[in-house]
Formats: structure tokens, C-alpha cells, sequence
């Protein structure tokens, strides 16, 4: 008799065990869903490299670029956002929207950014364009129904809508807004747009 009441006891225990694993290992898969879909739908982690967005962000800066905003509105000029560089697997580019579907958008030989034939009234430009880093915005540059005009803050030292390399973004190539620099902790806080 106290031999089936040993073995019933560890019946028990072992069901409890089994129990507790079971549950442990849903509860970490439901983590694992949760994490994949907020990086998936909703933000993501990225870190800055390199200096073209100075002095709004510097190298080694670390965002989350917000990836949901874009579901329910437009990108709209001065948004700072990510996208894929089309020639090198795995690399991002960050930049400011200049120009918005449809506009006209040119660089006059003094550095002055002209959307529609007006001027631009902004303030994000580290400095003034300097006619060699002009580039293909020289000419009247039309963007189509879904295409974006982007500029680096930090115009005489940015790869961007003025090369042919990036050219124009088109709006399914954006990742997102980058909306909150976390790293440093001296800099924490949510990224000017407008």
C-alpha cells in the first residue's frame, strides 16, 4: 500500500513538472510572437552610421524607427525616414523628406532648394549646398505619384536623392519614421520633423 501511494505521489509530481514546462515554453513562444510582430509592424531598432544627418543625428546615435504612423498617413516633408539602399543587401539609409509626390524639385547653383519654382523655407541644412554636391538636382527633377525627394541634414556631406545611386524613394521602399533616439541618454528624446 505505501509502495502505490509513493507511486501515485510522483505521478503527481511529475505531471506537475510536465505542467510547469509546458507552460513556460508557451509562455516564451508568446514573448517570441509578440517581439516578432512589434519588430515586424510596429518599430524597430536601428543605429545611425555615419555623419550625412548632422547635426540632427550624429554617428552612433540609436533610434526606433517607427513603422506603423505610415499605415494611416502619408509621409510628409521634413519626416525623417529609413529605407533600403538598393545596391548593398542589408544596408539602410536615414534621411529627411524634401519633396512630396508629385512636386518639382531643383538646386540652384547658389544651394537654394526650389520645390515648385519657390524657395524652400527650412532650417534642417547643416550649411549651404556647394555647387559640386549639387548633383543631378541641377535640373528640374518631377516626382511621380509615389516617389520622394530626400536630403541628408548634412548636405555637402550626404549620399542622397541627388545621386543617381539613391535617386528618388518611392513610398513602398520606406521602412519608416525614425521617431526616438534612446542612445545617447544624454540626447534621449523624440526626433524634430517639423
Amino acid at each position: 500500500m505505501l509502495w502505490a501511494c509513493q507511486g501515485h505521489r510522483r505521478n503527481e509530481e511529475m505531471n506537475q513538472v510536465i505542467k510547469e514546462i509546458l507552460s513556460t515554453v508557451l509562455y516564451l513562444l508568446g514573448v517570441v510572437c509578440v517581439v516578432y510582430l512589434l519588430i515586424t509592424f510596429v518599430g524597430q531598432r536601428t543605429e545611425v552610421s555615419g555623419e550625412s544627418m548632422e547635426n540632427t543625428l550624429a554617428d552612433g546615435d540609436n533610434l526606433i524607427v517607427d513603422k506603423i504612423t505610415y499605415r494611416f498617413r502619408d509621409p510628409q516633408r521634413f519626416d525623417i525616414i529609413v529605407f533600403p539602399f538598393q545596391y548593398r543587401e542589408h544596408t539602410f539609409y536615414i534621411k529627411r523628406i524634401i519633396g512630396l509626390p508629385g512636386e518639382t524639385v531643383q538646386i540652384g547653383e547658389d544651394g537654394t532648394i526650389y520645390i515648385n519654382g519657390e524657395v524652400l523655407q527650412e532650417s534642417y541644412g547643416k550649411e549651404v549646398i556647394r555647387p559640386e554636391y549639387i548633383g543631378i538636382a541641377k535640373d528640374p527633377i518631377q516626382l511621380g505619384e509615389d516617389e520622394y525627394f530626400v536630403l541628408g541634414d548634412n548636405r555637402n556631406n550626404s549620399s542622397d536623392s541627388r545621386t543617381e545611386a539613391v535617386g528618388n524613394i518611392h513610398r513602398k521602399d520606406i521602412v519608416g519614421r525614425a521617431w526616438l533616439r534612446f542612445w545617447p541618454f544624454s540626447k534621449f528624446g523624440v526626433l524634430k520633423h517639423q
